[in-house]
């Protein structure tokens, strides 16, 4: 098997740190993490990116400013940053179109969100966050909590419009006792997607939204298997058609 390569990409001040999981296939994800205590190496240590390469799919991430190995204050970062970091990576790697986008959390909103600059055949979306445009460009700290806090502030999220111009793969995977992302958010977004090429939604049961993958992979392997068995479908299956 061949070695991870870690790189730095350069975005404004910053050298964005992440690194490339080589596989054995034409298959390729980005995946962009969440936000809190997240960052790359969260889809490592969840099993996610060991169980992509096992069958053959690589993989690209890096971190977020203000997360893991790039460091810095959140404060010099918002939900539009990332969204342009990624890009950044996308650039800079000069990653194949169409692109298969994995995002957990605040990076599934990221995900959405490159699909109006990118061509993109696969989205997987994970315990996905979704947003208000009036928290887009606000920089992360107090005014950025205080927006996303206001009851169903996502409510009124472009999500739902740009999901409904998407015609690749989709898949959505939620948390059954998800704390975090209220139930509706997922349905609503496979409900949006009404030009996808496929679209599904999976809701893991007894799992909540910051332990679904770690315990499918500790605890329920069969099942976990099946997950990825999906996920890998859908990466493959947004890849092996024309650019979008």
């Amino acid at each position: 098997m061949q070695a991870i390569e870690s790189f730095e990409v350069t975005y404004e001040n910053f050298a964005l740190k992440g690194d490339f999981h080589p596989g054995t296939s034409s298959s390729h994800a980005l995946i962009l993490h969440g936000a809190g205590a997240s960052s790359r190496a969260t889809a490592s240590r969840s099993g996610l990116r060991p169980a992509l390469q096992a069958r053959g799919v690589a993989s690209t991430s890096f971190d977020c400013i203000g997360h893991g190995d790039t460091g810095g204050q959140l404060r010099y970062s918002s939900l539009s940053s990332r969204t342009r970091q990624a890009a950044a990576v996308i650039a800079a790697r000069n990653l194949a179109q169409p692109l298969a986008l994995i995002g957990s959390s605040m990076g599934a909103y990221n995900a959405i969100k490159l699909t109006q600059t990118h061509q993109v055949g696969a989205l997987i979306l994970i315990v996905p966050g979704v947003y208000t445009p009036a928290a887009y460009d606000v920089p992360f700290g107090p005014q950025f909590s205080e927006i996303i806090r206001r009851e169903r502030s996502w409510a009124d999220s472009d999500a739902w419009e740009i999901l409904a111009q998407f015609k690749g793969e989709l898949l959505v995977i939620a948390a059954e006792h998800d704390a975090v992302i209220p139930a509706e958010i997922p349905e609503r977004l496979l409900s949006s997607a009404r030009q996808a090429a496929s679209r599904q939604l999976r809701v893991v049961a007894g799992t909540d939204h910051n332990y679904l993958f770690p315990l499918l992979s500790k605890e329920r392997p069969a099942e976990f298997d099946e997950l990825m068995g999906l996920i890998v479908d859908c990466v493959r299956g947004g890849q092996a058609k024309p650019a979008i």
